[in-house]
């Protein structure tokens, strides 16, 4: 199947609390790398990727940023590659998922009381986004976890999504260090605590170099199945 044929429209709405628009200019290098994306794929997506699944999820899934190959072309978050067909494989085992995933986003696949976003919502060079650019798109993710009235629960895939979730919540980083299987309660400045579960970025080196496995991951969700159906 075609890139054109796999990727998503983008409503062309102006910047709210959750979502960039299409043509974000607040991150310089990022607006350049997307141009240069625009110029040689002109049928991809190559813009900044929308948070997938309801916003009345009691989970959210953050993770760091749109894979060039991946969402950036399909314009579905980890969709189109490897790190999307383990996620995804587990949301559907772990039911918080149905349908069928297919690495691109018209698909049968549809999120169950689950919701999918980035720390970064465009995609960087080189997978890379400076620190700078992650401070300037995390109004988004504080967006997007302010929008979302029954969060209960974040996975945060990786040590800069975990930082990003903290920092969103107000929240000392030295307070909550993150390590895989890391389960943290963490005020939020609405009252409510959220529950915080860390995990390794499911990336294809991370399973390539073991260091994470396909049963380290799926004990991360279980653990999350596990504690939302007991509230």
């Amino acid at each position: 199947m075609k890139a054109a044929d796999r990727r998503i429209a983008y409503p062309g709405q102006m910047p709210d609390s959750t979502e960039p628009d299409r043509d974000c200019p607040l991150c310089p290098r990022l607006v350049t790398f997307r141009h240069e994306a625009r110029a040689a794929h002109p049928d991809w997506h190559n813009a900044p990727v929308p948070s997938f699944g309801p916003a009345d999820a009691r989970l959210l899934i953050v993770g760091l940023a749109p894979g060039l190959r991946g969402a950036n072309c399909t314009g579905r978050p980890f969709t189109g590659d490897w790190a999307g067909d383990l996620l995804y494989e587990t949301l559907l085992d772990m039911g918080f998922a149905t349908g069928v995933y297919e690495e691109r986003p018209d698909d049968s696949l549809t999120l169950v009381d689950c919701r999918v976003t980035n720390a970064v919502r465009c995609v960087p060079p080189l997978n890379k986004p400076t620190p700078a650019e992650m401070t300037t798109c995390r109004p988004f993710l504080t967006g997007t976890i302010a929008a979302m009235p029954r969060l209960r629960a974040v996975v945060a895939l990786g040590r800069i999504a975990h930082d990003s979730v903290l920092r969103s919540l107000g929240q000392r980083l030295a307070a909550f260090p993150f390590g895989h299987g890391g389960r943290h309660d963490v005020p939020c400045p609405a009252g409510t605590a959220l529950v915080l579960y860390d995990s390794y970025h499911c990336s294809r080196y991370n399973t390539n170099t073991g260091v994470l496995t396909t049963e380290m991951f799926r004990a991360v969700f279980a653990q999350v199945r596990t504690d939302l159906d007991a509230l």
